[in-house]
């Protein structure tokens, strides 16, 4: 396990070089919403001869990201853009963030840097890859409504492009990630527990090993699983609609004068989906599963049996916009393998052999996807917050030299 004290994406106990320049920016989108952005400079450069780096994620605050340090060390500015919902699932609306992002980025070309690389970590590695999708076509072209309905206003938005993209840790996107993980024993989701004993990941009869001892789940039963997992997700993607729609319905009802008191208040007020135990990959506890360097557990700890009945997990309270735009793997436009074949930005891909997030087999389909000529392909031993493994080493930022590596290459060829 890893050693390193470093709280997930902090960078504690590292420390920004002296003299860094720090900027706080305040932007404002095109459906009026302020966005916030920390700005790290290195010290005696000048914008026209540093590269900056632009990192977001949609559900975290990348203020402090373990990697800025490193970075602004290497010589290279940092720009950390706050998705309006971070720390918050329950309104998380991908074309929302990309408006958030283009905001961020259209301050950040008037000051002037050489070049803009984008970084996308973790989730945002699908952010950032449906931003870059986005960017490159005209306004008329892009996305006009969120899985919803709702306008996007993407078509209205300025979305300045990025000159490259660096992926560390990425997942395929919010909704591919939880249809790995998503409990698909749950029969009531209204009852957090109600269990199909056939597809209960945590039962004996079905492979399961309590830690340290690996699972093994026979070939069956994971493909079972796994087309549950699908099945599930369809069915909230049913229940959000029809929340959608009740909605839509009282709205009509009240704009033609035609309403009761009961229409009012379900014309102005969004129901909330709870998603019952996501915290449920098969890889997590069987790791003869995608093998890599990863020990017992998910990313949420060593235990997923508890995990998953408690209130972690991806997408655990969601509105219905939120659930259909970010959650549902059937509906969500902010997928790599949605948006992946449209990105031909000179690419790097880092993986972390001992995630237990990402696993071997999602990395490759993101860069089997990816549709760049320019592709160079790295990996640390690592969790998927950078820590190493094993005992002794406690630097989790070895990603950076090789960010740093890649961008002086492309430097070399003039990009």
């Amino acid at each position: 396990m890893a050693t390193n004290p470093g709280l997930n994406v902090d960078w504690y106990p590292s420390e920004l070089p002296t003299g860094t320049g720090i900027h706080q920016q305040t932007s404002v989108t095109v459906d009026n919403n302020a966005v916030k952005g920390t700005l790290y400079t290195p010290p005696g450069r000048e914008p026209r001869d540093t590269t900056v780096i632009v990192v977001m994620h949609p559900r975290v605050d990348m203020s402090r990201h373990y990697l800025i340090p490193a970075l602004v060390g290497a010589g290279h500015a940092v720009y950390a853009v706050a998705a309006r919902d971070a720390g918050n699932d329950l309104r998380l609306v991908h074309e929302q963030t990309l408006l958030d992002l283009g905001a961020g980025l259209t301050w950040l070309h008037t000051l002037g840097f050489l070049r803009t690389v984008g970084l996308g970590n973790s989730g945002g590695g699908g952010l950032l890859t449906y931003y870059v999708q986005q960017s490159q076509k005209a306004p008329e072209n892009r996305i006009a409504r969120t899985p919803a309905g709702r306008p996007s206003f993407l078509d209205k938005a300025t979305l300045p492009t990025l000159d490259a993209l660096a992926y560390v840790a990425p997942h395929p996107g919010q909704g591919t990630l939880l249809s790995r993980c998503i409990d698909p024993s749950v029969t009531d989701e209204d009852d957090a527990f109600s269990v199909d004993p056939a597809l209960d990941p945590f039962d004996g009869n079905n492979g399961y090993r309590p830690a340290p001892e690996s699972s093994s789940y026979p070939p069956e039963f994971v493909d079972r699983y796994r087309a549950a997992q699908f099945d599930r997700i369809a069915r909230i993607d049913a229940r959000a609609r029809e929340h959608i729609a009740e909605a839509l319905a009282a709205r009509r009802k009240v704009r033609a004068g035609d309403d009761t008191a009961a229409d009012r208040r379900r014309a102005g007020t969004a129901r909330l989906i709870t998603v019952w135990r996501t915290d449920a990959d098969l890889r997590a506890m069987d790791l003869s599963l995608d093998k890599s360097d990863r020990g017992y557990g998910s990313v949420y700890g060593p235990r997923p049996e508890v995990t998953n009945y408690g209130i972690v997990g991806f997408g655990r309270l969601a509105t219905p916009d939120a659930w259909l735009s970010t959650w549902s793997a059937h509906s969500s436009n902010a997928t790599i393998a949605k948006a992946g074949p449209d990105v031909t930005l000179p690419t790097l891909l880092i993986a972390y052999t001992a995630d237990n997030c990402v696993f071997p087999s999602d990395f490759q389909a993101i860069a089997d996807c990816i549709a760049s000529t320019h592709k160079q392909i790295e990996s640390v031993v690592a969790d998927h917050y950078g820590n190493p493994v094993g005992p002794g080493e406690h630097r989790r930022d070895h990603a950076a030299g090789l960010i740093n590596q890649w961008l002086e290459n492309l430097a070399g060829r003039g990009v």
